[in-house]
């Protein structure tokens, strides 16, 4: 294979199979792009606003910062009977603030021999009782943590993306395959597949009302992320850790990290997976780490058809939001409205009055939503399992970046049979070798 940058990014092609291409999730009617082409009517699923009660599911949180904290609250709201047991980080002052936290807002301590401190805390805390543990930490621990809370027939919360990496996607790919057979319950936190706005939108586009898909335009334009300065105490991991979303190794770059809800969309909508990405991108302001401000990327798919994402992170410009699925007979904004050709609204999800509750089309936080879907599953029995899905999406989102970071063309069999791992072998709080603040620069200096 061409090498495709001055990085080399790619070295030899490792041969692995695509474990599936399109994976399903009975609860979140997720659909092949057959289902376009159906004359039966796709009908929902039952959305419940609490889990049922049950036995106690004691959880552990891996991962201890601010969405991880999240994480774990969301879960105590799912419904009765849940209980946060065992926290892990790598940071004492994480630990603290999240344990405070759960305190104020749950009423919940957990006990300081359940607190652990260190990379292999997370193996502490799948040790530790629990029957579900909630992965929330720097995205490139991921895999890892997938494989050993699958091997310890855990039932798994895992946060977006699940790698920043070929290697990691590959592994988690092979873990939530074996989570499948072993009847664990695996879901995500791409919430769009769980929020009822989304579902019913998807469901009105699959079923034909305004045609056939065609393609689809996909935006998200924000301010910078927050970022931390070095400081003369901190060693290069302790640095890397705390700013951990500018760095490519931990974060996968902001289009995987957080743009992956549109394109997680996208994927969705579309029941299928782009062959090939064109990306362009660069960095104009952030100052810390090596990532991009900007992505633009068109992907093509076998049939020929094309989409376009594009997401920025830059404060001081204009803001926004687009997911416009196009169909032949009109377009969809996948939050909620259908439009005609002539860009007339001729649906719109009838959202309730705020406060209304009771009503057949509210919406529930979908952060405590899919919460809410997972702990139902384990109760009930009917397994649910959207890490395949979460891996194809974030393997799409790494072929943007790299067709952005080098300026060539990538394949998706390119891509994802790569040796490609970023982020060192070991890890220690101290130096980290081969990782240097350099930002990857597409092609080659232009010369007179």
């Amino acid at each position: 294979m061409e090498q495709l940058s001055r990085r080399n990014f790619f070295k030899s092609s490792i041969a692995a199979s695509a474990m599936g291409v399109v994976g399903g999730i009975p609860l979140f009617t997720s659909c092949s792009s057959q289902a376009k082409n159906s004359n039966k009517e796709l009908q929902l699923p039952q959305l419940l606003n609490q889990a049922p009660d049950g036995k106690i599911l004691k959880a552990g949180l891996i991962g201890c910062g601010s969405r991880g904290t999240g994480a774990a609250v969301d879960f105590l709201n799912a419904g009765p009977n849940l209980q946060i047991v065992a926290l892990g980080d790598v940071f004492q002052d994480k630990m603290d603030a999240c344990r405070d936290i759960l305190k104020k807002q749950k009423n919940v301590e957990v006990p300081d021999e359940n607190c652990f401190i260190g990379f292999d805390s997370y193996e502490k805390v799948i040790d530790s009782g629990v029957d579900v543990v909630l992965l929330c930490t720097p995205p490139h621990f991921r895999p890892a943590h997938v494989e050993a809370a699958v091997n310890a027939k855990k039932h798994i919360f895992m946060e977006k993306p699940i790698a920043v990496d070929p290697t990691g996607v590959r592994n988690v790919l092979a873990s939530v395959k074996r989570a499948k057979s072993l009847n664990l319950n695996v879901v995500s936190g791409t919430i769009r597949r769980s929020q009822k706005d989304y579902m019913e939108t998807r469901r009105r586009v699959l079923s034909g009302e305004i045609g056939e898909i065609v393609g689809a335009n996909i935006i998200r334009n924000g301010g910078a992320l927050w970022y931390r300065s070095r400081k003369p105490e901190w060693t290069d991991m302790e640095y890397m850790l705390r700013n951990w979303v500018n760095f490519c190794w931990l974060s996968g770059d902001h289009i995987a990290e957080q743009f992956i809800h549109e394109i997680d969309v996208m994927n969705w909508y579309l029941g299928d997976y782009p062959v090939k990405a064109t990306g362009w991108g660069g960095r104009q302001r952030r100052v810390t780490g090596d990532q991009y401000d900007f992505f633009s990327v068109e992907y093509l798919y076998e049939s020929g058809m094309r989409t376009h994402c594009a997401a920025r992170q830059i404060s001081g410009c204009s803001d926004g939001k687009v997911e416009q699925i196009n169909c032949t007979q009109g377009y969809a904004d996948a939050g909620g409205k259908l439009y005609d050709l002539k860009g007339n609204v001729i649906w719109e999800y009838p959202m309730p009055a705020e406060g209304d509750t009771n009503s057949e089309w509210h919406v529930t936080n979908p952060f405590v939503q899919e919460h809410i879907n997972f702990v139902t599953a384990i109760r009930t029995g009917n397994t649910i399992n959207d890490g395949e899905d979460q891996a194809n999406s974030t393997l799409v989102a790494i072929m943007g970046r790299i067709a952005a970071y080098t300026g060539k063309d990538v394949t998706r069999d390119e891509v994802l049979n790569a040796d490609l791992y970023l982020g060192p072998k070991t890890y220690i709080m101290g130096p980290v070798e081969d990782i240097p603040e350099i930002i990857p620069l597409a092609g080659v200096q232009h010369k007179e």
